[in-house]
């Protein structure tokens, strides 16, 4: 990863050295299921190609993927790239080149969002301490715009999760430093381009550092998770309620290192009864990480864990997704057969969950330590990224289908 000075002139790399630093050792593999494992891109860094896709991809409905990358490009401050398939083989397409200035550097961990059309994400850098943008296609071809640039005031800094829509078409993010209290934010920036944070988080027992992305319940409620802080300070689930022109947070629930896990990097989903499924890059009964269910009762939420993984640092490091059946996939960061990171997949069954590990990375051609959520189409077929491995270990982009 680059260290030049225009980067870390904005404290870049804070987040991404205090968790990269952490020592990755191999997990106790799972049999591996009948599968197909494709790279349908390899990143050279060459000419406008990206480098260090650490956020995952996103699908439109014609079946282009989109997706971004912490370096590389034209400037070597990341992309916005675009994939369409052809046949057996997949078109890439550069669509943005970020200067590494006011227009952004860096994109990070987020999913690219799309609305209307238009792509919407974040980086890490750039502006005054990172930026919202969008890219949209216009008569003259592909441009961004700077929705918002981070580091004035107290409107927080390093936006590294990407951001999400409502029903009204606002945005929504967070920040993991900044605030007003110096602890990262939660913001929004309504549909006419006004930013405000609804909530700065307090530190002490409350959820702080939140560097994921957000998730929406259809009442408008927003829900995520920090890396640290909480009752215990290894992290924590948190909860905004919307009540006139106020935002009420609070926190459902803090990691304890016990069983439960700690360092909920990734963020949650949620299934259609409410409950809220995420992972933890470390700690649980064996170690390595967990998967958990959080269940609303009255007032109070239950913990579940439903998979811990075997090994050493190196668990879920983004939000987990469903497919049409209900069953859960992700990517751990390291552990897996090679110590690389693993695709899983966990499928209800009886009351239980039952555990699959889709493909161990090597850390070659195939790729290595994925760090982005997966997307999933609608025959099936599971997309995701790492951000090594490849034939120029600058990543890739792989397909599985089952």
């Amino acid at each position: 990863m680059p260290q030049n000075p225009a980067r870390l002139k904005n404290a870049k790399y804070s987040f991404l050295f205090a968790l990269l630093a952490f020592s990755i050792l191999t997990s106790v593999p799972q049999p591996a299921q009948s599968q197909t494992y494709n790279v349908i891109h390899t990143f050279t860094r060459i000419g406008d190609d990206g480098a260090s896709p650490y956020g995952g991809p996103t699908l439109d409905s014609s079946g282009n993927l989109y997706g971004t990358t912490y370096a590389g490009g034209t400037f070597g401050a990341g992309n916005v790239y675009e994939l369409s398939p052809s046949g057996s083989s997949w078109n890439y397409t550069c669509l943005y080149s970020f200067f590494g200035e006011s227009d952004g550097d860096g994109p990070g961990f987020g999913t690219l969002a799309i609305n209307s059309g238009v792509l919407y994400g974040t980086t890490e850098g750039g502006g005054d301490f990172g930026v919202a943008f969008k890219v949209g296609l216009t008569e003259t071809g592909w441009h961004e715009h700077v929705v918002h640039s981070f580091g004035e005031g107290t409107d927080g800094g390093e936006p590294i999760g990407g951001v999400v829509f409502d029903q009204a078409g606002n945005l929504y993010g967070t920040t993991l430093l900044g605030g007003a209290y110096g602890n990262g934010t939660v913001y929004q920036v309504t549909r006419s381009g006004v930013e405000r944070v609804i909530y700065s988080f307090t530190g002490g027992r409350d959820a702080v550092n939140p560097g994921a992305a957000v998730t929406l319940d259809a009442d408008g409620n927003i829900y995520g998770t920090t890396s640290f802080g909480g009752y215990y300070g290894v992290g924590a689930i948190y909860k905004l309620s919307p009540s006139d022109s106020r935002w009420t947070e609070s926190v459902l629930y803090s990691f304890r290192n016990q069983n439960d896990g700690q360092n909920p990097l990734g963020g949650v989903i949620l299934d259609q009864a409410g409950n809220l499924y995420g992972a933890t890059f470390d700690g649980g009964a064996n170690g390595g990480g967990t998967v958990y269910k959080l269940s609303p009762s009255g007032d109070t939420w239950t913990l579940t864990v439903l998979y811990s993984f075997t090994g050493g640092y190196g668990g879920p490091y983004n939000k987990l997704t469903f497919d049409a059946d209900g069953n859960l996939y992700g990517a751990t960061n390291g552990e897996g057969a090679h110590g690389y990171g693993m695709v899983f997949k966990l499928a209800p069954s009886n009351g239980d969950w039952k555990f699959a590990d889709l493909y161990d990375f090597t850390d070659s051609n195939d790729g290595g330590d994925p760090y982005g959520s997966l997307t999933i189409d609608s025959h099936g077929n599971i997309f995701g990224t790492t951000n090594l491995g490849g034939t120029d270990n600058q990543g890739v982009v792989f397909e599985i289908t089952q």
